[in-house]
């Protein structure tokens, strides 16, 4: 059992409220059950949303305005599911700014990536969850 982004498995969830389901985590969905989740909609964002980025610690909205305590409480929120369910891994979009691993967009939404960890990967990561992207599957 693994916790998922939820577009990866064909949610409409993203910023611009479409998904990117993936053909990796469809076949692993074959073999194991996956936990769908939205980190910025459990954070209270609706969708579609601005696109946002991270600068620092805090992130904002391509617009200038501060999400940094939706994008906080929707990965408190991930969280409380991943231990609820004694969850050990998850597979999450990578370049996100919640669901993010290893590579993130930099903030200035010029498209340039950084090395980095979403909001919500990090704090999972943070407690011992395993996180991994679609493209590491």
């Amino acid at each position: 059992m693994k916790l998922c982004s939820a577009c990866l498995l064909g949610v409409k969830c993203r910023w611009d409220g479409e998904s990117k389901s993936s053909d990796k985590v469809n076949e692993l969905l074959k073999k194991d059950l996956l936990i769908p989740i939205c980190p910025e909609q459990l954070g209270g964002l609706p969708t579609p949303r601005t696109p946002s980025e991270q600068r620092g610690n805090k992130v904002f909205t391509k617009d200038g305005k501060e999400v940094t305590e939706q994008f906080n409480r929707g990965a408190e929120e991930v969280l409380k599911i991943a231990k609820s369910f004694g969850i050990k891994e998850a597979v999450l979009k990578q370049k996100s700014p919640s669901c993010g691993c290893g590579l993130i967009y930099d903030g200035t939404f010029s498209g340039k990536l950084i090395r980095g960890n979403g909001v919500t990967t990090q704090l999972l990561k943070d407690n011992g969850i395993k996180v991994i992207s679609e493209e590491d599957l």
